[in-house]
């Protein structure tokens, strides 16, 4: 499977901004649907953004729709997180999953195969 690790994470204010990465390498990038996951302890891992392997199209979470932009860069086998305007609910640790190349059930944890071991964000009051 892909390996991912994630980067980028770390303590910030509320409103601040804050630009996480994801860095795979084993298999081929471009062929994976890539999403991002969040998880609190004792919360299950919920589902933040997804985007297909060609980058046409993107899915959010309500919760962060138009704070956060999730985009890739196959040449760079990378695949970015932009959060702007973070709240202290956003804090969790974020976790990058690769999945199959399709676009039904991007938000569902079981449609990936392949995760990262996660980045810590905390935005404190």
């Amino acid at each position: 499977q892909v390996q991912l690790v994630e980067s980028g994470g770390g303590l910030v204010q509320a409103g601040d901004s804050l630009r996480l990465s994801c860095a795979a390498s084993g298999r081929t990038f471009s062929t994976y649907n890539m999403a991002w996951f969040r998880q609190t302890p004792g919360k299950e891992r919920d589902f933040v953004a997804a985007i297909t392997w060609s980058g046409g199209s993107t899915k959010y979470a309500d919760s962060v729709k138009g704070r956060f932009t999730i985009s890739r860069d196959n040449g760079k086998n990378t695949v970015y997180l932009q959060m702007i305007n973070l709240e202290p609910e956003d804090t969790a640790v974020y976790y990058c999953a690769a999945g199959s190349p399709t676009i039904s059930g991007m938000e569902h944890k079981s449609r990936y195969v392949s995760w990262g071991q996660g980045t810590q964000v905390t935005v404190s009051s």
